[in-house]
């Protein structure tokens, strides 16, 4: 039995398994692809005439000791009923009478397959070889660990991870994340888009991020994206601060968060619907907590955000009331249901409030709700005058439907009489080249007979 040495086998493959995370299995795998593409190497070479097809080593397979600390080159072969002198393809064929002078097997038959050991000489397996060998190794290697991170993390979609930033390219910041206790870190990228504008990015800063997505690309493999941004991340950090949320005593309805606000001079702020079915729980002060902890702890995660914790309703008018929070609202009138517009009256002291700087509060509060929200002081507010502004806008806008109704009616009538144009224009001029080629080939002269 021909056996290429490898000294220090179990060692180099324990060594492996650990710098690059990988069980013991995966990388002896690793290994015996990398020894079937160096062989393949070796044969090319020293058969440099001959041509060798894509499939022709697939029946080669490697086999490891660990023990010995070596390896072999098998193959298999077909048994044929033809002289071992006449065969053409050694590689896959071997002749009976070969075999029986080998093994002593009288069941032995035509068709059959054996194992053949081929395994080159140690001198043999050359310096080229071995550098193909070391590179489809390194290759397999990180295709491994890809599909294990793959694997890893695709079920961790859209929770809360722990990262450290670690560098800066462009400008998305690169962070190490972990998927549980004793497992090594891995780089996630976190986009400019996805980054707040009140937190520092410094190397070695570490802050919780939200996994948005695992994206198997097929140059760079599998590639983690985190966000700071999303409204899924405040949602994910009140269930782990809010127990009743993780026991479903208390429930997220519904968030609406403006992370990236149209000045500097207005912060980040989120607006949280909650609500529970348990009479005797109060879902805002459960998410709140003993003198505002468990809220704080979220806050102080975020740097300081703004964030209002609002009861749910299943009446309209009540979520729009409650949604405008911090501000008083006196009044709501839902001034078109199916249009979900609503009017909303508020103490002159109050405006300001419910409104927000440059608008936030009450655009996060039409986002939270899915309800158009129009601000009124109550002092100034005509019903009159506001209710026949309503009625009028009701009016026009199925006037508003039926022109336009009209017109995609009178483009679609104009787009049929040009294509019908352009049709009998190419008839036309189809029509001229014909004639003008009969015309022509009459006035040719005729060949004298």
């Amino acid at each position: 039995m021909t056996l290429v040495s490898l000294p220090g086998l179990k060692a180099t493959i324990d060594e492996i398994s650990q710098r690059y995370n990988l069980p013991g299995s995966s990388v002896e795998e690793a290994l015996r692809e990398a020894l079937i593409k160096g062989y393949e190497k070796f044969r090319r070479s020293k058969n440099r005439n001959e041509e060798f097809s894509e499939e022709y080593f697939e029946n080669f397979n490697v086999q490891l000791d660990t023990e010995e600390e070596g390896f072999q080159i098998l193959t298999t072969k077909v048994i044929v009923d033809i002289n071992k002198d006449q065969i053409e393809d050694r590689d896959h064929q071997i002749a009976l009478s070969e075999v029986q002078e080998q093994v002593d097997d009288s069941e032995i038959r035509v068709g059959d397959s054996v194992l053949v050991d081929v395994t080159p000489e140690q001198k043999d397996f050359g310096r080229m070889a071995a550098i193909q060998t070391k590179q489809v190794l390194l290759q397999k290697l990180r295709d491994q660990q890809r599909k294990l991170i793959q694997a890893e993390f695709q079920d961790l979609e859209g929770t809360v991870l722990q990262a450290r930033v670690v560098r800066f390219e462009r400008q998305s910041a690169i962070v190490a994340v972990t998927s549980g206790l004793g497992q090594p870190e891995v780089e996630a990228e976190l986009p400019k888009r996805e980054q707040l504008p009140n937190d520092t990015y410094r190397s070695n800063t570490t802050f919780k991020v939200y996994l948005k997505k695992v994206r198997d690309t097929p140059h760079r493999g599998p590639q983690l994206m985190v966000s700071r941004a999303t409204a899924g991340l405040v949602v994910e950090l009140f269930s782990n601060e809010v127990p009743e949320i993780e026991e479903e005593i208390v429930r997220i309805v519904a968030v609406a968060r403006e992370a990236h606000p149209p000045s500097r001079h207005v912060g980040v702020r989120t607006k949280i619907a909650v609500d529970t079915l348990e009479r005797d729980v109060d879902p805002v002060g459960a998410c709140i907590g003993a003198r505002g902890s468990r809220i704080q702890a979220v806050v102080n995660e975020l740097r300081g955000e703004k964030i209002d914790v609002i009861r749910w309703s299943p009446d309209p008018a009540t979520y729009i009331s409650n949604s405008l929070s911090p501000a008083r609202v006196d009044q709501v009138i839902l001034a078109n249901t199916e249009e979900k517009q609503s009017l909303v009256l508020v103490a002159e002291d109050q405006l300001s409030l419910a409104i927000g700087k440059e608008g936030q509060n009450v655009r996060l509060a039409a986002r939270l709700t899915g309800w158009k929200i129009d601000i009124k002081n109550i002092d100034k507010y005509d019903e009159a005058a506001e209710m026949a502004k309503w009625a009028a806008q009701a009016e026009a806008a199925p006037a508003e439907t039926t022109e336009l109704a009209e017109l995609e009616e009178t483009i679609d009538e104009v787009e049929t009489e040009a294509a019908a144009e352009i049709e009998l224009t190419e008839a036309q001029e189809e029509a001229e080249q014909i004639a003008q080629a009969e015309t022509i080939k009459e006035a040719e002269p005729k060949p004298e007979s």
